[in-house]
């Protein structure tokens, strides 16, 4: 997938985790960088407002939602894949 694609949801990311996009790390969870439910919810919508696609999270259990968010790598694959299914 572009690189510009995966550049934009990092960045979209580390807007909500307040640090630089370049120091992301794909094998980080979105808690390794102090990103709460709040601001994950928040980088969801900015995700899918971006990318015009529907994110299948569930806020309220996100363990129990079809979208891994695990690692911000896992994050960009399923993005990627929506955008791609999208398109």
């Amino acid at each position: 997938m572009s690189t510009d694609l995966r550049t934009r949801i990092l960045e979209i990311i580390a807007e909500q985790a307040m640090l630089d996009p370049a120091e992301l790390k794909l094998e980080a969870s979105p808690q390794d960088l102090g990103i709460d439910s709040l601001g994950l919810v928040e980088s969801i919508f900015a995700i899918e407002e971006a990318f015009d696609i529907t994110i299948p999270f569930n806020a309220n259990e996100p363990e129990n939602s079809d979208f891994d968010i695990s690692t911000l790598g896992s994050i960009v694959t399923a993005v990627e894949k929506l955008v791609a299914a999208k398109g």
